[in-house]
């Protein structure tokens, strides 16, 4: 099966998503182990990624991103009974 680049780059993002998943849920459970309250760590990793977002892709895709988390939040997509990978 022949795949476009489109699909190619739909799988290599996918698979940087996991990754990234991964990475912050170790991270998370090293915080949690040290005693770290979810709130803190919550915090810290948004004002850390929102940072980072304004650095490269500046004002209007943080207030994008935080819109796109907004409509998931709302939408129930991070309940976690329907967490999925």
């Amino acid at each position: 099966m022949d795949r476009g680049l489109s699909d190619i780059d739909v799988l290599i993002r996918e698979e940087k998503r996991l990754t990234a998943v991964e990475s912050y849920e170790d991270a998370w459970a090293e915080g949690r182990a040290a005693g770290i309250e979810p709130e803190i760590m919550a915090d810290a990793a948004i004002a850390t990624a929102l940072g980072e977002l304004m650095r490269t892709a500046g004002e209007t895709g943080a207030l994008a991103l935080l819109e796109r988390m907004r409509e998931r939040l709302v939408a129930g997509e991070f309940e976690p009974e329907l967490r999925i990978h």
